[in-house]
């Protein structure tokens, strides 16, 4: 596949914000035209590499252009190449979501993307998901140890304490899109839960946790043994519990940045290795 069919633009965005570029694109996964975007830095050179997994379903938490260059443009600008999925079926992309099933795939379909994108190191990837996005990145990384970091806000990693925090999820989400839900429940629900599989997550990819204590959303329960799970598995791993944030951590969005960029600096962009995670010292 040529660079032009894997970049071919939709729509150049004009984002108006310096030292980034934006495109929509269109690219393969699994045979079907799934859409996201693509952002780089204006400068020339090689660049280490961010898969931005979105939250949401469908249409509600879509990727739309002016968040997009809100959220992702900064990190851009900084010197990231920046690729984020629709997830199929959405936005006009081909095939259906199936909220942590084979929509995977178009996570870690990304990675050859970048590998063939000019301005990528694709040596160095990291990766980033807020709430279902959370969920994804967990999942790709059970499947790849190609992601040197990866950063994770308002992660979902508990479906069964969600169906019973919020039973409107199982309803609205899970039945509609998680083929054959309800002759496999237990197993489809367990297959979306991290918390329930730690050791699976590759232990070479340090995972930031971003969470806030008044997340209605997504339990911060959830985070909060998800931190214990890792913990036992020994993942190397860092958690941010916010006070009184809410899931979008809108309340602390200036720490937030300063946190992701520095943890996406540290161990994709500089390589730096992960401290012993030992009992050790005075």
């Amino acid at each position: 596949m040529t660079r032009r069919h894997i970049f071919a633009s939709l729509a150049a965005a004009q984002t108006g914000r310096p030292g980034f570029r934006m495109e929509q694109i269109t690219y393969q996964s699994d045979g079907l035209r799934v859409r996201g975007y693509v952002l780089e830095p204006e400068s020339e050179g090689r660049f280490p590499c961010l898969i931005y997994n979105r939250g949401g379903n469908r249409s509600f938490g879509s990727l739309r252009r002016g968040f997009v260059a809100r959220a992702l443009g900064p990190i851009a600008a900084s010197g990231y190449v920046v690729v984020a999925s629709q997830y199929r079926g959405n936005m006009g992309g081909e095939g259906r979501e199936e909220f942590g099933g084979a929509d995977v795939n178009d996570v870690l379909n990304l990675i050859p993307l970048l590998e063939k994108h000019p301005k990528a190191d694709a040596t160095r990837i990291g990766m980033y998901g807020w709430s279902r996005g959370g969920m994804m990145t967990y999942m790709a990384l059970t499947r790849t140890d190609r992601i040197r970091a990866a950063v994770i806000g308002g992660g979902s990693s508990d479906q069964f304490l969600e169906m019973l925090s919020r039973p409107d999820m199982e309803r609205q989400v899970m039945e509609p899109l998680i083929p054959n839900y309800r002759a496999n429940r237990e197993r489809e629900l367990h297959l979306r839960s991290a918390v329930r599989w730690p050791e699976k997550i590759s232990k070479s990819t340090p995972l930031l946790l971003l969470h806030g204590s008044a997340d209605w959303r997504v339990q911060p329960e959830s985070a909060l043994n998800m931190a214990a799970a890792l913990y036992r598995a020994q993942h190397p791993f860092r958690f941010v519990f916010f006070e009184g944030g809410d899931h979008e951590l809108s309340e602390h969005r200036l720490e937030v940045n300063r946190l992701v960029q520095e943890w996406l600096d540290t161990y994709v962009r500089d390589g730096r290795r992960w401290p012993s995670l030992t009992p050790h010292g005075a």
